[in-house]
């Protein structure tokens, strides 16, 4: 049987927004909902809009409909199987715009409820405050955290002795009638005997109260690589929380906070050292000792420098994370002026100023302003 285009199904033109897309779907399922209209057809209707805009509402699908149509979720066509209209959960779509009070059981199933679902558990987020030499050259840290753990004594279950539940009968959901602004009709919610999982336990977990999971105190021996920075992020694998139902444990993530150091700015990979030079070093040039981050280096400082000119040395800069490659240090030249001179030193200063000083192309432009 051909199916109607989505876009005519909800009333929508081919390039409607995401919100338009909404509010019509949001408009029509009022509409047709069964509770509400007894006119035959209605059912199918519903869960026709219902279809449309769980595609339309999904970039991906909707991509991938605009581009091949219905044919886009047939079995076979074209590999773009993974999707199957027909097998869309439409309750969960209205309960997430509309809310548990507008569910609607379509053909009676036994879905069950989420918490008999193999789940991850969740991920941690620790903030580490490292030196400036610890950043740089990486360093083994030991951090204490206080985390959920599988019960051992009862293997995470919660209890011993299981059987099956005997509200639900082991679905993990139950039929209930709910009012809603149409009426009143039946939902299918979660088991609260069972929580959803569809089995109980004729004695319940002393050490973990039935949760399935203690709280422990646990240390971790963190190995921090050379070169993090401020806000870089080091995720570590499965030693979070644990899962539930058989799930994987959660990832700790630890976020890094540099202290900054007393002469080094850093940029990136790249570092920045101003090194303070004499007039004298300035006006002659000079072989000047500086430090890098790994030793102390001789920097050639050419005649004639300048406060501000910058020098880079290749390769002396910080190691990026899991690379082999380093960045530069930069070099700033920043000549001071004296502000204590003794006796000998003024009179050399003042012989100094007697000769001709201002050949230099600098001033000669600046004295071109001079007014007359």
């Amino acid at each position: 049987m051909n199916k109607k285009d989505y876009y005519e199904v909800l009333g929508v033109s081919k390039t409607a927004s995401e919100e338009e897309i909404k509010r019509a779907f949001r408009k029509l399922a009022k509409q047709y909902h069964p509770d509400v209209n007894k006119e035959e057809g209605a059912e199918e209707k519903f869960k026709e809009i219902g279809e449309a805009y769980a595609v339309l509402s999904d970039p991906e699908k909707r991509r991938q409909y605009d581009q091949f149509g219905h044919a886009a979720f047939e079995g076979g066509a074209g590999g773009f199987g993974g999707f199957n209209a027909e097998d869309m959960d439409l309750g969960s779509i209205f309960e997430d715009l509309f809310g548990s009070g507008f569910g609607f059981n379509f053909g009676g199933g036994s879905r069950r409820g989420n918490s008999t679902r193999a789940t991850k558990g969740r991920d941690r987020l620790v903030k580490m405050s490292l030196t400036f030499e610890e950043a740089v050259f990486g360093c083994k840290k030991t951090i204490e955290l206080e985390l959920n753990e599988t019960c051992e004594t009862c293997n995470g279950k919660g209890g011993f002795n299981e059987k099956t539940c005997s509200k639900c009968y082991g679905r993990g959901s139950i039929i209930v009638e709910q009012k809603s602004m149409f009426g009143i009709f039946q939902t299918q919610t979660t088991c609260n005997e069972c929580g959803g999982s569809g089995h109980t336990f004729e004695k319940s977990c002393n050490e973990c109260h039935g949760s399935g999971h203690i709280r422990k105190n646990k240390e971790l021996v963190v190995t921090i690589p050379e070169g993090v920075d401020n806000g870089y992020q080091l995720r570590i694998s499965g030693k979070g929380e644990a899962g539930t139902n058989g799930g994987p444990n959660g990832d700790i993530y630890i976020e890094f906070q540099v202290k900054k150091h007393e002469f080094f700015e850093r940029e990136d990979e790249d570092i920045y050292l101003e090194v303070p030079l004499t007039i004298a070093e300035a006006a002659l040039g000079c072989k000047k000792e500086i430090p890098t981050l790994e030793n102390n280096v001789i920097l050639e400082v050419k005649a004639g420098a300048n406060t501000g000119d910058k020098l880079k040395l290749k390769g002396k800069g910080i190691k990026v994370p899991n690379s082999l490659r380093k960045g530069d240090l930069f070099v700033i030249l920043n000549v001071v002026t004296p502000t204590k001179l003794d006796r000998k030193q003024k009179k050399l200063i003042e012989e100094l100023a007697n000769t001709d000083l201002e050949n230099d192309s600098i001033f000669k432009n600046f004295k071109k302003y001079l007014k007359k």
